[in-house]
């Protein structure tokens, strides 16, 4: 892979109350992954306990239910998110809950840029438009039309 190849590169943390990490979400990001859309480039989960201070947890298990949930991205440590990272994450959760922080990578982007920088183009700008942002513009222009 050449460094044109690389797609965007994003985060999300995630609140998980009761320290509970499961369900459609974990297939959906597993499917993700599977179909190459992303890749992962760090995954790492914290609990936070009552005075604010957290643990991070292994992934193999989140639950505790003893399936192996993300075993497949057990390790997913590029370095690029540190631990100030996850304690900044870590702090915009209650206390109880759990936090998820993802770094990923846009793959289908990286191809096609480099396909256009082929041909001369170049990227000028690139952001991302909050979906709560959407959703509301969305939700306005509905409104308006009826």
């Amino acid at each position: 892979m050449t460094q044109l190849d690389v797609g965007p590169i994003d985060y999300l943390a995630l609140e998980f109350p009761g320290a509970r990490m499961e369900g459609e979400g974990l297939a959906a990001l597993l499917d993700l992954t599977d179909r190459g859309i992303i890749r992962i480039l760090d995954l790492v989960a914290a609990v936070v306990a009552e005075d604010g201070s957290f643990t991070v947890v292994a992934l193999s298990d989140l639950d505790g239910d003893g399936v192996l949930d993300l075993a497949v991205f057990e390790g997913a440590r590029s370095g690029l998110l540190d631990d100030a990272d996850v304690a900044q994450s870590a702090a915009l959760v209650q206390p109880g809950n759990a936090v998820a922080v993802l770094l990923y990578e846009n793959t289908w982007a990286g191809p096609f840029v480099t396909a256009m920088r082929n041909v001369g183009a170049e990227v000028i700008a690139s952001g991302r438009i909050p979906a709560e942002d959407v959703i509301t513009a969305l939700d306005a222009l509905e409104t308006a039309e009826a």
